[in-house]
C-alpha cells in the first residue's frame, strides 16, 4: 500500500504556487490522507487564484495516481476569501447549466415541475433540499433516504448526497459499497431504485475514521456536488451532517438551496437543537421547508397498542410556534429500521405500506412548497476568518 512519504515523493516534482520548492515543501498544501489505496488532500489558495492554480492541482493529481498501488485519487482546491475581500465572480453557466434551465414536459401523473426557476448553482440541478437535524441520533439520514424515494415516486428525477462526512450513512441504507467509476473529470454517482446516490463513503475504507478540519469538509462537500455527473434532476436530496457546523456553512455558502427540512424527535431536549438547526439556516437565508417529527410515536406490532415513548407532538408545536410549516410525523417502527439496516429502505421493499405512505404524504408537501413558491435566496459569501 502507498505511504504518505511516497505521495510526497510524487508532490516533489510538482511546482508550487507560492514559490516555494515544490508542492511537497509548499505551506498550501494540506495533511495528506492515505486512506488504503486512496489519497486525499487539498491545495490552499484563494477564489481570485483558483484558475490558475487547476493546472497544478491536475499535475499533482497525475503524480500521485502514477504511484504505485493508488487507485484514486481526490486532490481539492480550498478558496477561503479573507475578510473584507470581494467574492470570486461566478463563472459563466455551462453548456449542461443551459440544459437544465429548460423544462421537460410533465408526462402523466408525474407532478408539474416549476417554470422559469433560475436552478440551483449545480448544472441540470432544479432544486437543492438540505435534510437536516439540530443533534445527531434523530434519525435524519433514514428520513432522507425514505424522502427520496418518495419524491422519486412520484415521477421526478431525483438524487440523494450523502454530505456527513465524519458518519457516511447512505451506503448502509442502500447497501452501497462500491466506489464510482470516474468519466472524464466528473465522477458517476452510483445508482438504486432508480435514485442516482454520491457519498464520501464510497470514497475511502469502511470505518475509517475521518479526522478533518473544515477546509478538507469544504473541499469534499463542492466536489461531490460540482464534480459530479448528476445529470438533470429536479431535486438534489442532501443528508447533512447533524449540528451547525462546516457543512451546514459551505452548502449555503457554495449552492442556491432551495430550502432545509428540519428533522427532530418530541421530546424537549431534541427540539432545543431543532430550533438551533432553523436559526442557523435562517441566518443565512436559506428557506425552512417544514419539520418532520422523527419517532413520533410506538405501535406495538402484536396488541396493536400505541406508547409516546419521546412524547408526541412536539415538533408540530414547535413548527407553530416558529411560524414553520409542519410536514408530518413517522413513527418508531421496527420495519423502518431493519429495513435501514439491510440497505433496502421501507419506501423501496413496501412502497404500498403505511409507512411508505407516511413519507409519501411529507413528500407530496414538501414538493407543493417547493413548486408553488418558497422564497428562493442567493448564496450568501460566508467569510471564514483564521
Amino acid at each position: 500500500m502507498p505511504t504518505e512519504d511516497d505521495v510526497r515523493r510524487a508532490l516533489g516534482a510538482v511546482p508550487a504556487p507560492d514559490g516555494a520548492a515544490s508542492l511537497a515543501d509548499s505551506p498550501s498544501l494540506s495533511k495528506i490522507s492515505v486512506l488504503g489505496s486512496r489519497v486525499i488532500f487539498s491545495i490552499e489558495t484563494t477564489p481570485e487564484k483558483a484558475g490558475a492554480i487547476e493546472p497544478i492541482r491536475r499535475a499533482a493529481e497525475a503524480a500521485v495516481k502514477a504511484v504505485p498501488g493508488v487507485s484514486d485519487v481526490l486532490v481539492a482546491l480550498t478558496a477561503e476569501r479573507e475578510p473584507g475581500s470581494a467574492p470570486a465572480p461566478r463563472p459563466a453557466a455551462s453548456p449542461m447549466a443551459a440544459r437544465g434551465a429548460r423544462e421537460a414536459a410533465p408526462g402523466a401523473g408525474t407532478p408539474q415541475r416549476p417554470q422559469g426557476h433560475s436552478g440551483a448553482g449545480v448544472p441540470g440541478v432544479r432544486h437543492i433540499v438540505a435534510v437536516a437535524s439540530g443533534k445527531g441520533g434523530v434519525g435524519k439520514s433514514t428520513t432522507a433516504a425514505n424522502l427520496a424515494l418518495a419524491l422519486k415516486k412520484q415521477g421526478l428525477r431525483v438524487g440523494l448526497m450523502d454530505a456527513d462526512v465524519y458518519g457516511p450513512s447512505v451506503p448502509t441504507l442502500f447497501g452501497l459499497h462500491s466506489k464510482p467509476e470516474i468519466e472524464g473529470k466528473q465522477m458517476k454517482p452510483l445508482e438504486a431504485h432508480g435514485l442516482k446516490i454520491m457519498s464520501i463513503g464510497f470514497l475511502v475504507d469502511a470505518g475509517t475514521a475521518m479526522i478533518w478540519r473544515g477546509p478538507m469538509v469544504m473541499s469534499a462537500l463542492t466536489q461531490m456536488l460540482t464534480e459530479v455527473a448528476w445529470g438533470e434532476l429536479d431535486i438534489l436530496v442532501v443528508d447533512m451532517p447533524p449540528g451547525t457546523g462546516d457543512a451546514q456553512l459551505t452548502m449555503a455558502q457554495r449552492v442556491k438551496l432551495s430550502g432545509a427540512v428540519i428533522v427532530s424527535t418530541p421530546q424537549d431536549l431534541a427540539l432545543a437543537d431543532a430550533r438551533r438547526g432553523v436559526a442557523m439556516f435562517r441566518k443565512v437565508d436559506v428557506p425552512i421547508l417544514g419539520l418532520v417529527e422523527n419517532m413520533s410515536y410506538y405501535c406495538c406490532p402484536e396488541c396493536g397498542h400505541r406508547a409516546d415513548l419521546f412524547g408526541h407532538g412536539g415538533a408540530r408545536a414547535e413548527a407553530q410556534a416558529m411560524g414553520t410549516p409542519f410536514l408530518g410525523e413517522i413513527p418508531l417502527a421496527v420495519e423502518i429500521r431493519a429495513q435501514s439496516d439491510a440497505g433496502s429502505p421501507i419506501v423501496a421493499q413496501d412502497p404500498e405500506g403505511a409507512h411508505a405512505k407516511a413519507y409519501g404524504g411529507i413528500a407530496e408537501l414538501l414538493w407543493k412548497r417547493l413548486t408553488e413558491g418558497a422564497p428562493g435566496r442567493v448564496a450568501r459569501a460566508i467569510v471564514i476568518e483564521r
